[in-house]
């Protein structure tokens, strides 16, 4: 019997909104947004903690955070090319169950070498899960609902990165950093279990996998060559680049403010403890109604207005900020947190549409610049905070987001 040929991408069902599948998708991938940005952000209330523990600087110890980030950016081009010929969701498990196995590991330390080591492993695996998530999303779900799931998995990302950063600076009262780590290691597993269980199979990518299986011609170019041509395709799309560099602009912004804000609530005048200062990361609960709301603005008055006014947002949040009263300065991080998720949600959605095929490698390459941002401006304003002190740290800041905001009035 001949081999049954597998069906037109075009007729494979997607996931459409109000079903049993769109519900279990959108809380798995909520699942992994937890537990991808748990792990990776867990350290950074933790950094003044880091810095006294191993007698290290405020700028080295962000290097706890910046490895991770810099790993991450780099291994997301090599894994957004291997999405398009791998099964989804058995490499986002596998990236995932990884990356726990990492974060345990770093709660059973205590050297800074090796401490960066294991985080510099955590960046890594982690890169094999952001990318495919979102090309999940702009693929597998119907087209009318893709801002909304979007919005709901940077929805888990913010809780993600919440509940990593409050519980980590709680968890360290009780244990010190150790404890802190691995409690969020085990709320990791927790997550990936779920996701695991709740995920439906990549139907429409496994099917145009099959056919390009199929297809493909003994004289066809090697898979090197199409995937590194699909990454050049991508790079020459004057959009995309606009929106690479927003990736870059913004969350380098958005690192850099959490990095040092406390060290800045630790020092006079505020002179507030770890724990206290941790509290500063429940800001992030209203980063998941604004990515939430994000899809939903950018329908009424239009992507590039919508983009341009959570830009000003962030930029007012950074010159509240600037006041030494404690009221206006959590005031000013609200909402320079939920700016920036509303505009992280809005740029990735654009991202898929505005990709012409090859979606996974489109969100890698968003995501490397995304991370690349953190590294870069999260480790540089480390040494204005050292040198400058906040205001000049706030002043980049508010350069960065300026710049931000002229490549946004262009998309």
């Amino acid at each position: 019997m001949p081999a049954t040929a597998p069906p037109p991408s075009s007729t494979v069902a997607t996931i459409a909104p109000h079903t049993p599948d769109f519900t279990k998708a959108v809380l798995a991938l909520f699942c992994a947004g937890f537990a991808t940005f748990s792990m990776l952000y867990c350290v950074q209330p933790l950094l003044p903690l880091l810095a006294r523990h191993f007698g290290i600087s405020a700028a080295a110890s962000s290097l706890a955070l910046s490895l991770s980030t810099l790993s991450l950016a780099l291994a997301l081009l090599p894994a957004g090319a291997l999405a398009e010929t791998v099964n989804r969701k058995h490499m986002m498990s596998a990236a995932l169950a990884l990356a726990c196995g990492a974060a345990l590991l770093c709660a059973m330390v205590d050297s800074w070498p090796l401490l960066l080591a294991l985080r510099v492993l955590l960046g890594l695996v982690l890169a094999g899960l952001p990318a495919l998530a979102m090309a999940y999303v702009s693929e597998e779900f119907e087209k009318g609902s893709v801002a909304s799931a979007m919005g709901l998995y940077i929805g888990g990302t913010v809780l993600g990165g919440l509940l990593g950063r409050t519980l980590s600076a709680l968890l360290a009262d009780l244990g010190g950093w150790p404890a802190a780590l691995g409690g969020i290691g085990l709320l990791a597993v927790l997550a990936l279990l779920l996701f695991a269980w709740l995920l439906p199979p990549s139907r429409l990518s496994n099917a145009r996998q099959a056919q390009a299986r199929q297809a493909r011609a003994p004289q066809a170019p090697p898979l090197g060559d199409t995937l590194l041509g699909n990454f050049g395709r991508h790079l020459r799309n004057r959009a995309l680049r606009r929106l690479f560099m927003q990736g870059f602009l913004l969350m380098g912004c958005f690192v850099a403010m959490f990095n040092y804000v406390g060290f800045h609530l630790e020092a006079p005048p505020f002179s507030l403890p770890a724990s206290a200062s941790g509290l500063l990361f429940l800001t992030y609960a209203g980063g998941i109604l604004s990515a939430g709301w994000a899809g939903r603005l950018s329908r009424r008055l239009g992507s590039r207005r919508a983009l341009c006014g959570a830009i000003a947002a962030m930029l007012l949040g950074v010159l509240l900020c600037a006041i030494d009263w404690l009221p206006l300065l959590v005031l000013g991080v609200t909402l320079f947190t939920m700016a920036f998720f509303a505009a992280h949600s809005m740029v990735s959605s654009l991202v898929g549409a505005r990709a012409e095929g090859a979606k996974a490698q489109a969100s890698a390459l968003y995501l490397c610049f995304y991370y690349l941002g953190s590294s870069a401006v999260g480790y540089a304003a480390g040494y204005l905070w050292q040198h400058g002190g906040w205001l000049a740290l706030l002043a980049l800041l508010g350069a960065l987001l300026t710049a931000a905001g002229m490549v946004a009035r262009r998309i």
